[in-house]
């Protein structure tokens, strides 16, 4: 993903208002019906389609399930090729009840895509998910983190990976704040749309000596 610039390019919260229109109407939902699925007020839904909402971490990725969509596809930052650098004082951050969030590439390669983040877990609340599209990949780079997926829990520190369908409920806890951490999503390409099941099931903490 392209970095979002201070000035002349729209905000997350212009992108999404623009996408989210066009991905509710591809799939024939209407407002009602996607804030029943999501959980999320049918007035703050339309606050969101008009552009005056403030959208959360919570509430991009609740949309991410509900309409089947890669979390890019709702903020829509394409890189331009060639050499690309992201300054992170640059990138606006999504914030969620745990997790600040700071798109920095959307990566297309064959038959997937990868979402790349830097993510930092603050400390001051876990940070739940009901699930969403993609496979989640996190490295963490520096604190202690908690992961949760389906009632399974591991504990990384640095240097250490976890992936898992983020389909399933999960969690992410600081045990050592603040925690900074790459936050990689992987969608493949033919399967997003469809709601089928990604191959990678199981959490898989790292591997004992690695």
């Amino acid at each position: 993903m392209d970095a979002l610039p201070n000035d002349g390019d729209p905000s997350i919260r212009d992108m999404l208002a623009v996408n989210m229109r066009a991905a509710r109407a591809a799939r024939g939902l209407s407002l009602s019906e996607v804030s029943r699925r999501s959980g999320i007020g049918k007035a703050t839904l339309s606050q969101l389609e008009a552009g005056t909402g403030n959208p959360t971490i919570e509430t991009v990725f609740s949309l991410s399930r509900v309409l089947e969509v890669a979390i890019s596809d709702l903020l829509d930052h394409r890189p331009r090729g060639g050499l690309t650098v992201v300054r992170g004082a640059d990138v606006e951050v999504l914030r969620g009840e745990g997790i600040d969030l700071r798109p920095l590439r959307r990566i297309e390669a064959e038959n997937s895509v990868f979402e790349v983040y830097d993510q930092v877990v603050r400390g001051d609340a876990p940070q739940r998910s009901q699930g969403h599209v993609g496979i989640e990949h996190t490295v963490v780079q520096s604190g202690g983190l908690r992961v949760e997926v389906g009632g399974r829990t591991v504990d990384l520190g640095p240097g250490d990976y976890v992936a898992f369908d983020a389909r399933e409920p999960h969690s992410y806890t600081a045990l050592e704040a603040p925690v900074h951490s790459v936050l990689l999503l992987q969608y493949r390409a033919g399967e997003r749309l469809e709601g089928r099941p990604h191959p990678l099931t199981p959490l898989t903490p790292p591997a004992p000596g690695t």
